[in-house]
């Protein structure tokens, strides 16, 4: 699957380079939505799946920051 190896990918990152990457989703998003109000946009199945890659980073992002977190114990 398309999504695994994406997720793969990301794991693999580091948090500096996932938030690089979302900055780049989120403006991708933007422009998405610019051009779908503008009627520019042809494929609209696009913007679901940038949104959906956006919170595939926040979640990669979470669970590399978790374990710092649980050093307390």
């Amino acid at each position: 699957m398309k999504s695994r190896k994406y997720v793969a990918d990301l794991k693999e990152k580091s948090v500096s380079e996932l938030g690089e990457e979302l900055t780049s989703a989120k403006k991708e998003l933007f422009n998405l939505r610019f051009q779908n109000a503008t009627n520019q946009l042809d494929n609209t199945s696009r913007i679901r799946e940038v949104r959906k890659n956006i919170a595939r980073i926040q979640t990669v992002i979470t669970q590399k920051a978790k374990p710092a977190s649980d050093v307390k114990a």
